[in-house]
């Protein structure tokens, strides 16, 4: 009775990816021990290989799309003779292209093999970036901003899909936290390898710096899109990408089995891409979520900017200036970390987001309140760390809470991740020209959306809560106990 229980489980996953049961023998029951052998094995492999890929592909994401903010102290805006708010609209215009891409690219997703669709499009926008060196005028700029986007677009939700196939609740925070970390390290690294370029390069071969920082950042990314493809695993049911050489076949039955064990509500079997949207769209619960990402998006509107406060607080040079906006994404960094391992830790996300959130608020106070440098430079601190460090909390509560099904799943992490980039669109207009060098406008919605971002968290604990709370009570005649949801 036990192994016919354990062969139905298993077929009930495997139907929910979708695909065949070839690579699987479905007939071998599984021990507690050997589960646990192979599980701990699966992660440790994973961790030595998807997971720094992935991290390095995501670095290079934002240095792509961050240049242009390290471009800005350079001769960029009058290189190509742009003027009044024509860089808030390149900044912009990326989150139009990145929007109309990211819902089409993850329904793909489920029907692909993800170590052949993610790095062609690492290839693409690498191609891209490096083209920015080639711009002319702004309306070159706008059209390769816009097609940047598009080709950046199937990254980031691809790469939680990706890691919410493989990784239990409980592991996916710390994942998101190392994967969020490329971008925050990039946010740092941008302003360090510009003033490197910058000092070094400008007017060699008679090409500007700005160009150069283009070319290089472009030139790296490309290769590392290329060496990918050896590197990355298709879902867990497939014998290519990195289970071709790496994954056993019983580390990828148990990474089903894991999946299995670690699911709210019983699967559905597999659907189509548009059923998958159908359901994600009707669930109220991703539209909290969209909200969430979205004032937390527009919470982080001063990181295309942050070069161009640091250098309002005459901090010194423009070399100065650009080192000196690397320790604030540093400390970020190790703020993330630890935010995401006690949120794996403890089981817990909601606090996870809204106090770091709350210390985001504080930072903005003072960016507003006082006109010290020494103390809007802490400030900084502060608002960097604390909105920086929320974001993998978000996808991984996110990811467990929408998963009744795959093609469920990778449309509300595209749904959710695309709507979010609403906050990326507008926030660039919260920095008008005539509020340089404090901002105090922009400082202040910044702070609102921060608000609003812990309002979300306080409606979905009270929402998952009520759930839960009917689980226990569907569960209370039985003699098993329900997994409850992630609060």
């Amino acid at each position: 009775m036990a192994q016919e229980e354990v062969k139905k489980g298993e077929s009930c996953e495997l139907r929910e990816f979708g695909q065949s049961t070839n690579t699987l023998n479905a007939t071998i029951d599984v021990d507690d021990e050997t589960f646990r052998r192979h599980s701990r094995s699966l992660v440790r492999k994973l961790d030595c290989t998807m997971m720094p890929c992935i991290w390095i592909l995501y670095m290079f994401n934002y240095l792509d799309r961050n240049n242009i903010s390290q471009a800005k102290l350079d001769s960029f805006e009058k290189d190509l003779g742009m003027h009044d708010d024509q860089f808030n609209t390149a900044i912009s215009i990326l989150n139009v292209g990145y929007i109309l891409m990211q819902l089409p690219s993850n329904m793909i997703l489920t029907r692909v093999r993800p170590s052949l669709y993610l790095p062609f499009w690492v290839c693409v926008w690498s191609v891209l970036s490096g083209c920015t060196a080639a711009a002319r005028n702004f309306d070159d700029l706008i059209a390769i901003r816009f097609l940047l986007g598009i080709a950046e677009a199937p990254f980031f939700p691809g790469v939680v899909f990706l890691l919410s196939s493989w990784y239990t609740k409980r592991e996916l925070a710390f994942r998101t936290a190392i994967l969020y970390s490329g971008l925050i390290l990039a946010t740092a690294f941008s302003g360090l390898i510009a003033a490197g370029v910058f000092a070094n390069l400008d007017g060699s071969l008679g090409i500007a710096g700005w160009r150069w920082l283009f070319i290089i950042d472009g030139s790296l990314s490309f290769f590392f899109g290329i060496l990918a493809v050896f590197l990355l695993p298709d879902f867990p049911d497939k014998s290519s990408g990195l289970g071709r050489w790496l994954i056993t076949e019983d580390e990828k039955r148990v990474a089903i089995l894991r999946l299995q064990r670690d699911r709210v509500s019983v699967p559905e079997e597999s659907h189509s891409a548009w059923y998958g949207l159908k359901l994600a769209v009707m669930d109220y619960r991703m539209w909290i979520f969209v909200l969430m990402l979205t004032a937390n998006h527009s919470a982080y509107g001063f990181n295309y900017f942050y070069p161009t406060i640091a250098k309002g607080l005459n901090l010194g040079s423009t070399t100065i200036t650009l080192v000196l906006t690397a320790p604030p994404y540093i400390l970020a960094t190790c703020v993330s970390f630890a935010v995401a391992l006690s949120s794996d830790k403890l089981g817990e996300r909601g606090w996870h987001i809204s106090i770091p959130m709350a210390v985001a608020v504080v930072g903005f106070i003072i960016s507003v309140a006082t006109l010290n440098i020494a103390a809007r430079y802490f400030a900084s601190f502060l608002f960097i760390s604390g909105c920086f460090s929320t974001n993998a909390a978000v996808f991984s509560w996110a990811s467990s809470t929408l998963n009744q099904s795959p093609e469920k799943k990778a449309s509300a992490i595209a749904l959710i991740n695309l709507l979010a980039q609403l906050g990326n669109i507008w926030s660039p207009y919260f920095f008008r020209t005539q509020d340089a060098p404090r901002y105090v406008l922009a400082m202040i919605l910044m702070m609102a959306f921060a608000l609003i971002s812990i309002g979300t968290c306080m409606a979905m604990k009270w929402s998952l809560r009520r759930q839960n709370a009917k689980l226990l009570a569907e569960y209370e005649e039985r003699e098993e106990r329900p997994i409850l949801f992630t609060l």
